[in-house]
């Protein structure tokens, strides 16, 4: 099957062609462009069988599906619980359909990887009242990576992956970290939003919410006032007065811009403190995972968060000069650390497989979409 692969990102959309489960094209547009950049992207390649698109939320959804107009209502009252990503997921969807109405779309959610986390994970110490529609809940994101790298993690150890226990660390503009074992996510770092968790480019992360109430009695401001300061201008970006790229943080915590170098510090021990924190959640552990744009792209700063995880039986080693998935602790750590790069295109184009799979099961006699409408 090819499959048409979209990502909406932070501040890009990521394209990808995969036939029968390998990526035989990769392109990217920027978000500033995003209407003339949708057609193009879905024409670069002469003809598809469907179209899979990323979606942060999920709500209860726990499995791929193909999207209708019921579905897409129910996906935009999720908005305000995703708002970096869950509307340029919308609007790419529409426009797609608008382009291709006879093509299948299917959409996968970051949040169906985690459905299965029990309660003691997934419940908020909340009053009963607030809780009891199960819908104010702990749902998880960046599922899809952390699949992938469940997947990928087996091959490389030589392992079967709904056997391994491991955490997951995806560490790109948006941070949280996963205990995965059965094959899905028992435990995550981000909750309810994906504010919620490790410092991140421009969140914050779980910040105590008496400091929150704090501050909007004395420095009066609406809840969209606060929901903008904690989604756009905090983090790194918040606290170095940058944009919150890590790149540049680097690059001022190497001039001896003091700032940098404190967030560097909170960045690192956040991060290891949520690793540790979701190790808790499994019997054993096989392996810590990191993907993600900042772990393939700064691969140093990840080995400087495992020494700091010691305590875990992880040695950092010396770090392979190689751009491909590798193994950076040292060979005789107890327990191995990956860097795994991020692939979710693959898990995109799996899930449209499964979804339209499904359909054809329900409606055997249902005529397969005509791949014409591309050429």
């Amino acid at each position: 099957m090819r499959v048409l692969t979209l990502n909406p990102g932070s501040s890009s959309v990521k394209v990808s062609l995969v036939v029968d489960g390998t990526a035989v094209g990769w392109t990217a547009w920027d978000l500033t462009n995003l209407n003339s950049g949708v057609g193009p992207a879905i024409h670069r390649w002469s003809e598809v069988d469907a179209v899979a698109v990323r979606f942060v939320h999920g709500g209860s959804q726990k499995a791929p599906v193909r999207v209708d107009d019921a579905l897409l209502a129910n996906l935009e009252r999720l908005t305000s619980l995703a708002p970096n990503h869950q509307p340029l997921s919308l609007e790419i969807t529409r426009e797609v359909r608008r382009l291709l109405p006879d093509l299948p779309v299917v959409a996968c959610f970051d949040t169906a990887f985690h459905a299965r986390m029990p309660d003691a994970a997934a419940r908020y110490p909340l009053p009963r009242a607030w809780t009891v529609q199960n819908r104010l809940r702990r749902y998880g994101f960046h599922g899809l990576s952390c699949q992938y790298s469940l997947r990928r993690t087996g091959e490389l150890l030589g392992r079967e992956p709904g056997e391994l226990q491991l955490v997951c660390a995806h560490v790109g503009a948006g941070v949280s970290v996963t205990a995965i074992r059965g094959g899905h996510g028992v435990d995550t770092s981000m909750g309810f939003t994906p504010l919620e968790g490790a410092m991140m480019a421009t969140r914050s992360g779980s910040v105590d919410p008496g400091l929150l109430l704090h501050v909007m009695q004395t420095a009066p401001m609406t809840a969209a006032e606060m929901a903008d300061a904690l989604f756009h201008r905090s983090g790194l970006a918040g606290m170095t007065g940058t944009d919150g790229d890590l790149r540049r943080v680097l690059a001022a915590a190497a001039r001896g811009d003091q700032d940098a170098s404190v967030a560097l510090d909170v960045y690192r021990h956040r991060l290891g403190r949520e690793i540790g924190a979701a190790a808790t959640s499994l019997s054993r552990l096989d392996a810590v995972v990191f993907t993600g744009g900042v772990a393939e792209h700064q691969p140093e700063l990840i080995t400087s968060v495992l020494g700091g995880l010691g305590v875990l039986g992880l040695r950092a080693g010396a770090l392979p000069r190689t751009d491909a998935d590798r193994i950076v602790t040292a060979a005789d750590s107890p327990v191995p650390a990956l860097i795994v790069l991020p692939r979710e295109d693959l898990e995109l184009a799996r899930g449209a497989e499964e979804a339209l799979a499904r359909v054809s099961v329900r409606c055997p006699h249902a005529r397969p979409a005509d791949r014409s409408v591309l050429r």
